[in-house]
């Protein structure tokens, strides 16, 4: 498909609909603020996006509108999917908070966040809730210890609590440098450890590079405070688990964990184990979403002329 536009117009109009396409591949219409925040490799004003919506040269045409939301042609069953599972997502952004607080109030958690679709409400009511876990220096594994008994208590009461992301406060620095993993970053949703939260934002800087205008985080849909740092409370049983058997225990379950999921790693680069993280991504999402992209942005082979 040809479009007539001036260069300004099409370099918008790219990224635009690389945004509605990346979206696309997870079954989500976006909002117009949605499509600004997860514009792709071009730093754009809210405004300027939001004339580009209203061109009739745009919209509709590459891309539909319905209320609030955009998809591609085609993909009108999206908008009503949406609305349903934003409906879900409420009730289970509730659980998110109940378990959330759970696992905030545990030893050597310094940051929690939602991670996965629930951050983006793109969930139906039995999904799993995603949380990436910062833990202190040297007590990574003793906190997923902990943390895996939150797990199986959620699991008792019907939910799938998955905590698949550990890392300590030394490795807050991302090594995969893609365009999934810039908006894993940035479409997470902080719960506890705001100031951490703010530190890993600001040492994970080159997700400017893919996702220039997705500064802080998505607004929560529910009431929720963040607090920024570990209660008092927390300071006696880290102390207790900071000695000579809590050391050692930490050591033993490291190299236990380790030596046992390494077996399901097969070669999968989303996986990592060691001291510092615990990056449990064996379904290879990141891998499938970027070729899920490149097949739907091949497909469309939408040209701008000049």
């Amino acid at each position: 498909m040809n479009l007539q536009v001036n260069e300004d117009f099409a370099s918008l109009a790219h990224a635009i609909l690389h945004s509605v396409v990346y979206a696309d591949v997870f079954d989500f219409p976006l909002t117009a603020s949605q499509i600004h925040r997860y514009l792709p490799g071009k730093d754009a004003s809210v405004e300027a996006v939001a004339n580009a919506l209203n061109d009739r040269r745009f919209v509709p045409g590459l891309i539909v509108r319905s209320g609030d939301y955009y998809t591609l042609p085609g993909r009108q069953s999206l908008f009503e999917i949406r609305r349903r599972r934003e409906l879900s997502a409420k009730q289970l952004w509730e659980k998110a908070l109940f378990y959330g607080r759970m696992i905030a109030r545990l030893p050597f958690v310094r940051m929690l966040a939602i991670t996965g679709s629930l951050a983006m409400s793109n969930v139906d009511s039995r999904a799993d809730i995603d949380f990436l876990v910062v833990t202190a220096a040297d007590h990574l594994w003793t906190c997923r210890a902990l943390v895996i008994g939150v797990v199986r208590l959620a699991a008792l009461q019907g939910y799938n609590v998955c905590p698949n992301y550990f890392i300590s406060e030394r490795a807050l620095e991302f090594t995969d440098r893609s365009l999934y993993t810039a908006h894993e970053l940035t479409q997470m949703v902080p719960l506890y450890g705001k100031a951490v939260y703010d530190q890993l934002r600001a040492v994970n800087q080159w997700t400017k590079q893919f996702l220039p205008n997705a500064e802080g985080f998505p607004a929560l849909p529910v009431e929720w405070n963040i607090p920024a740092s570990s209660p008092e409370s927390l300071r006696g049983a880290e102390n207790a688990l900071s000695t000579r058997p809590g050391n050692w225990f930490e050591s033993w379950e490291r190299e236990r964990k380790i030596r046992k999921l390494s077996f399901r790693q097969n070669a999968n680069s989303e996986v990592f184990f060691s001291r510092d993280i615990c990056k449990g991504h064996f379904h290879h999402h990141g891998q499938n979403t970027e070729q899920a992209l490149r097949q739907k942005l091949d497909e469309l082979a939408v040209e701008f002329v000049l």
